[in-house]
């Protein structure tokens, strides 16, 4: 039988303690870490979230205690009452090293099972039976840290805000379900049979609603939920940063913005940011990098070599230009010696992953000068691509060309990406954050020949082009602007639409009629009816923030307790089917799934 506590307290954690403390009394708790066992000497390392602490034992030690210390293995929960007393044996891997508690009275509250891993940073366990087992996982110091960094940045954030006079206000779990991109989460409603709510993608018209209600500063740490399909930096549910601002422009939000950044860098990571951020135009981006979220530590920018191009007879770069593509190229300094013709063929299969057809290249080495394209060209053309990449001995130029820019954009962004890793040309430990705006209001899909919002249908438009909703949608900007980290998306936000006529004008450019408008989005328009300020706004993904500044790989390494890629709970099986009483009292009827039997 376990002990009691019997009014022990805890006086200290494991991880604070100090030669200041020498002396002194104090009781510990925690799990065992390990225990070594010497005969006449026993300690036991006591893990706590904020470190470790050892805990010793000897001859001398209370009998029970001593017996009792004996007989600890993994994962034990104990309480330890002591003196503090400085170690025979330094230990200079952990800061409490120098100190150890000296045990007088133990007591096992718990015990436990051999863990099906080892509860420790560094394992090779497989993610899935981590994830089986997240309480357990979660006991290791590298997730306890990340947990422990997601508390304190979520602290800085309200802090910060509330100094510059916003606030927090809880918009609603269940709502309306409006179209905004992904898929909603249906929420079947007992009471209005045949009737469901969503889960909110985002709080985005309530937060719109309270500028209307005269809140001018709104915050709230979001929970969000998309049905999609999900990747390292996504999950089904997660958590938003989320911020409105009445009476303000694009360089208003953005600065309050770069405010909360600068002291979360500067908290969090130790290092100052520079103000204010730069600011890169959508289309620079994508003409310099091939992508909206650039990663810019590096370089292997993207250069246009269309106009060079435009007369030539190679069918594969004339048909891509007369379609009206673009061919361009990324000069990868000095790479000659690493990238040999196989590793060539490598990156055309990644090319190929962003639907381009093919990868054209250009080696130079002290030795030979090889190319799959060059003879296809005149001498002019030649020279003049080599004058253009500033094609030195030792080189490697890759080229692409589509009759869609996406393509050449996507395939070209990805072997930027790729390369960079791969010859490692990103500097160690270096932080990029920058601004990307000016980005197209809409966004065509070619599938079912008709535009969408490339945000969503309440973003404005630039003012100089409204004129082009509907005469020139494809070239309409939006006042929307995303901030980027190290090429990853960190947040995106931009100034909303206020005047209501506009907003008929988006819905009505969407393919929405007046009707439908209304019967999706009434209770805005109505609101609208009733004095809008002009207001912006933004929303960040914490977990992703997290994920960035703790230098993990996986969004859920951040996440206490996260879904995996099928957006299932391996700990608790989530999700399980409703019982027959349960779909009754929804007025819901499950239809089987066919089986599918493999020949």
């Amino acid at each position: 039988m376990a002990d009691t506590m019997n009014g022990l307290k805890r006086t200290a954690y494991c991880g604070e303690l100090t030669t200041a403390q020498i002396g002194q009394e104090l009781v510990l708790a925690g799990w065992a870490a390990k225990q070594r066992n010497l005969g006449n000497l026993i300690f036991i390392d006591l893990r706590d979230r904020t470190g470790i602490a050892q805990l010793a034992f000897d001859d001398s030690s209370d009998r029970a205690a001593f017996e009792k210390a004996a007989s600890v293995r993994s994962e034990y929960v104990l309480m330890a009452k002591g003196l503090l007393r400085r170690r025979e044996s330094v230990n200079r891997d952990i800061p409490t090293g120098e100190v150890e508690l000296y045990v007088s009275e133990l007591k096992i509250l718990a015990v436990s099972e051999t863990p099906p891993f080892d509860i420790k940073d560094g394992i090779k366990t497989n993610e899935e039976l981590r994830l089986r087992y997240r309480y357990l996982d979660l006991r290791r110091p590298e997730l306890q840290s990340a947990i422990l960094m997601r508390h304190r940045i979520v602290k800085l954030v309200r802090d910060y805000f509330d100094q510059n006079h916003f606030v927090e206000i809880e918009t609603p779990i269940l709502i309306k379900s409006t179209p905004e991109g992904a898929r909603d989460y249906l929420v079947p409603s007992r009471v209005h049979p045949g009737k469901f709510y969503a889960l909110p993608q985002s709080p985005q018209l309530y937060k719109q609603l309270s500028m209307l209600a005269g809140f001018d500063r709104y915050l709230q740490i979001a929970r969000c939920f998309r049905d999609e399909d999900l990747r390292a930096d996504r999950q089904p549910e997660f958590t938003q940063i989320d911020l409105e601002m009445s009476f303000v422009d694009e360089i208003d939000v953005q600065t309050v913005n770069e405010g909360l950044m600068k002291r979360i860098f500067r908290e969090i990571l130790g290092r100052d940011l520079e103000l204010p951020l730069r600011r890169l135009p959508w289309r620079e981006a994508m003409e310099r990098f091939g992508s909206d979220k650039p990663d810019t530590r590096f370089g292997l920018e993207l250069v246009n070599l269309t106009d060079l191009l435009k007369n030539t007879e190679f069918a594969v770069f004339k048909g891509a230009i007369e379609a009206g593509g673009s061919v361009r190229a990324i000069n990868v300094k000095g790479a000659a010696g690493t990238l040999s013709r196989k590793e060539i063929d490598k990156l055309a299969d990644v090319a190929k992953l962003f639907k381009a057809k093919g990868l054209a290249f250009t080696r130079v080495t002290a030795d030979a000068h090889s190319s799959s394209f060059e003879k296809f060209l005149t001498p002019d053309e030649v020279s003049a691509v080599h004058e253009r990449m500033e094609l030195e001995t030792g080189d490697v130029l890759l080229v692409v060309a589509d009759p869609r820019d996406s393509v050449v954009f996507a395939a070209l962004g990805a072997l930027r990406l790729n390369l960079a890793k791969r010859l490692a040309l990103i500097p160690e430990g270096s932080y990029d954050l920058l601004w990307v705006s000016d980005f197209p209001l809409f966004d065509y899909d070619p599938d079912e020949g008709r535009y969408f919002a490339m945000h969503h249908p309440f973003t404005s438009p630039n003012l100089d082009d409204l004129d082009k909703m509907e005469s020139d949608p494809g070239h309409c900007r939006a006042r929307a602007y995303d901030l980027v980290l190290n090429g990853t998306e960190l947040g995106g936000g931009s100034i909303r639409i206020s005047d209501p006529s506009v907003q008929s004008r988006m819905f009505a450019a969407l393919g929405m009629s007046p009707e439908e408008a209304q019967e999706k989005f009434g209770f805005l328009l109505n609101a609208f009816k009733y004095g809008v300020p002009p207001h912006g706004g933004m929303a960040y993904g914490l977990d992703r923030l997290v994920m960035l500044m703790a230098k993990v790989d996986s969004i859920r390494d951040v996440i206490a307790f996260p879904k995996v890629k099928d957006a299932s709970c391996l700990m608790t099986e989530a999700p399980t089917p409703a019982s027959e009483k349960q779909l009754e009292e929804l007025s819901l009827a499950v239809k089987a799934q066919e089986e599918t039997v493999e020949e």
